[in-house]
């Protein structure tokens, strides 16, 4: 039989860059802000609190996608707590290409497994991040949510997987969050059923560039991140976000659409990360964030 842990749960899990130019919905980096979620199961009901980023927005029951995530996770693991109080404490910007979703996701999976008495032998890791991934729809964010670091993941079929790489210590990020949202659903709608092959193949040699400038040739990273595929057909969505992308790429800095945007990824190897941070436009926030070699956490 089943028990539950006494007394509350604490997990952490970060913030998520996917794609990182040309990696589409392949590349994922994980990055050190972080969503903190407390869990402890009760008698009976649902009370959730949330603070901090999306509070005026989200739920305050069984659809909020923490507790969804969790309920899956409890189900997969064959047991259901009779009641469960949970609060959520945002610092992951919401609708903004940094993983919000999936740092819900991944959290409350964690956090469902961590309240269950030998949890980790009921789901582990890997079937733990499969469980997220299909949630999700895609492996990219979950992947370095759960890991840590950066992931190259993909699926095969209704099957995910992923393979953590290697990341530079001297690489960081600098990110530019505009004040308005874009949902990964108008971003991916923008996409063509087609590219051209030229286009495709180009991509591909990025995209494998990029894999060796973060595991030690950061001087390349500029060239690594240039991308054909998505960024350029998403600029009517994120005008700004694409003008800033070129603005700071002209200036030699590499520049990529975070996720499905609209915030701005800034790779910083050497850099003055706080004279990057000034070219933010007006009403923007700028965050400078190290790589988080951890996915989530149990506190």
């Amino acid at each position: 039989m089943t028990t539950f842990v006494q007394g509350p749960v604490q997990v952490s899990v970060p913030a998520t860059s996917a794609n990182l130019g040309p990696g589409y919905d392949a590349l994922g980096l994980a990055l050190d802000l972080r969503d903190t979620l407390t869990g402890e199961v009760t008698g009976g009901g649902l009370t959730v609190e949330v603070t901090g980023e999306g509070s005026d927005e989200v739920p305050r029951d069984e659809t909020h996608l923490v507790v969804r995530a969790m309920n899956l996770a409890f189900d997969e693991m064959g047991q259901r707590p009779p009641g469960l109080r949970l609060r959520c404490d945002n610092a992951v910007p919401h609708a903004r290409g940094l993983g919000s979703s999936s740092a819900a996701i991944v959290g409350g999976i964690a956090l469902a497994r961590a309240l269950v008495a030998g949890g980790t032998l009921l789901l582990d890791d890997d079937a733990a991040f499969r469980l997220a991934a299909r949630l999700e729809g895609h492996p990219d964010n979950v992947a370095p949510a759960w890991y840590g670091g950066f992931v190259v993941s993909g699926h095969e079929g209704e099957d995910f997987w992923a393979v953590p790489a290697s990341v530079d210590p001297r690489v960081s990020a600098v990110v530019f969050v505009p004040p308005t949202p874009v949902s990964t659903e108008a971003a991916r709608q923008l996409l063509p059923d087609t590219v051209p092959h030229a286009d495709a193949a180009a991509n591909a040699g990025r995209a494998a560039l990029l894999v060796t400038a973060l595991a030690g040739r950061p001087e390349h990273l500029h060239l690594a991140t240039r991308d054909w595929l998505h960024q350029t057909y998403r600029r009517p969505a994120m005008p700004e976000s694409l003008d800033l992308v070129d603005a700071l790429r002209a200036g030699g800095v590499a520049a990529v659409v975070s996720g499905a945007g609209p915030t701005v990824l800034a790779f910083c190897a050497g850099c003055d990360a706080a004279e990057l941070r000034r070219g933010a436009p007006h009403g923007w926030r700028s965050l400078s964030l190290e790589v988080s070699r951890d996915g989530v956490r149990v506190a």
